[in-house]
């Protein structure tokens, strides 16, 4: 059941955890390559079941989630994070081609802290993750 389980401790990381959901395998691989290059960690993930499991076990320190996923969407899977008090402190930036007011407004209501539209070249991803990390510090 959501939110039952004992909070995880803080991790100590060298460098912060990025977790890309992201259906699209060339498109996940160049943002994983990139982010790595930019010294990040990242993790990766092809549908919203599969962010949910590697949120929950590994913790990230940003997820960006593609909305329009396979198995489980990603306005489910972020809900679902956001109501678990083991990740719901972990900020989700939705990462998808659908625009526009209502689009966000979706985003915001499952819980997505930020959102970009895709398609977002590798570099202004990579400035939108630092931003969201350095909001937290």
């Amino acid at each position: 059941m959501a939110g039952t389980a004992p909070l995880a401790p803080p991790v100590e990381r060298q460098r912060p955890l990025v977790l890309i959901v992201e259906d699209q395998a060339d498109l996940r691989q160049l943002y994983a390559q990139e982010l790595a290059i930019s010294g990040f960690d990242v993790i990766e993930a092809a549908d919203g079941a599969d962010a949910i499991a590697h949120t929950s076990t590994r913790l990230p320190d940003v997820v960006l989630m593609d909305l329009s996923l396979p198995v489980l969407d990603g306005w489910e899977a972020t809900q679902r994070l956001k109501n678990d008090a083991r990740t719901a402190h972990i900020p989700v930036v939705a990462l998808t081609a659908h625009d526009g007011a209502l689009e966000l407004q979706r985003a915001t209501r499952a819980g997505c802290d930020w959102f970009v539209p895709k398609p977002c070249p590798p570099g202004a991803l990579i400035a939108e993750v630092r931003r969201v990390l350095a909001s937290r510090s």
